[in-house]
């Protein structure tokens, strides 16, 4: 089912032709509205550009809405990034970057480029919420957090015969709340990035390319340990070396 829903584009001919012309257009129109300070209607065009997600059976909507989360999630980020540029050049660069997302890396179906668009949504959904949202209270950044990386875990594991998938995302979600609980009382950042972005993302990446391996049988004991060994090491020098002090939120 999730892949009927997740694949509703045309899929040759002038129909083709016609949705990768509009898919190009989204960005320049978002880009415009931003241009335009009318930022409603920048999101707005996101969010109406994936009107077929709800073009099929009620009953199949929540299927097909978590199969295009990390799509909206991105399209959003990029969209935020644009507004929040301190430059022209920053935000044309967001909008080639939005580009290459719809163009090359969302249409993608094989086992690598899902694990690779579950990476990008989850990154920058986080980095977008803490650097719109970063001054709100801690319940909205536990719970917001939780749900980006509950859809980032669900969209990762879709690719796999993985049972478990649906309860491992939750406990993904789970694990980002509580982390996001604890961090969100010293909420630091290093530049644009927040901490709590930061260990997530080497957390969630250690832990996905572990079992993206051993499912592919090519998860040695070698790589297993650097793996764990480079994820330990960040995390460590991440918290050791922050500057605790005077940042209580």
């Amino acid at each position: 089912m999730k892949r009927a829903v997740e694949k509703l584009r045309p899929a040759n001919g002038f129909s083709r032709v016609v949705y990768w012309a509009m898919s190009m257009l989204l960005p320049v129109l978002a880009l415009v509205f931003v241009k335009w300070s009318i930022l409603s209607l920048a999101y707005g065009v996101v969010l109406l550009s994936k009107w077929r997600i709800l073009a099929i059976r009620p009953r199949h909507w929540p299927a097909s809405i978590r199969a295009n989360a990390i799509d909206i999630i991105a399209g959003l980020s990029f969209v935020a990034f644009m507004a929040q540029s301190p430059s022209g050049v920053w935000q044309i660069f967001w909008l080639v970057v939005y580009e290459v997302w719809l163009l090359a890396i969302k249409p993608r179906s094989k086992i690598f480029w899902i694990s690779v668009q579950a990476a990008i949504g989850q990154f920058v959904g986080l980095v977008a919420l803490y650097l719109l949202w970063g001054g709100s209270s801690l319940v909205v950044l536990v719970l917001s957090t939780a749900f980006i990386c509950y859809l980032s875990a669900r969209h990762f594991f879709s690719s796999f015969d993985e049972p478990l998938g649906p309860m491992l995302a939750h406990i993904w979600g789970y694990i980002a709340a509580a982390m996001t609980w604890v961090l969100g009382h010293w909420l630091l950042y290093y530049g644009f990035l927040s901490q709590p972005v930061l260990i997530l993302s080497v957390l969630s990446y250690g832990l996905a390319s572990l079992y993206y391996l051993e499912n592919l049988d090519r998860l040695s004991t070698g790589r297993r340990r650097e793996i764990m060994f480079v994820m330990l090491v960040f995390i460590a020098v991440v918290v050791i070396f922050s500057s605790w002090g005077d940042k209580t939120v």
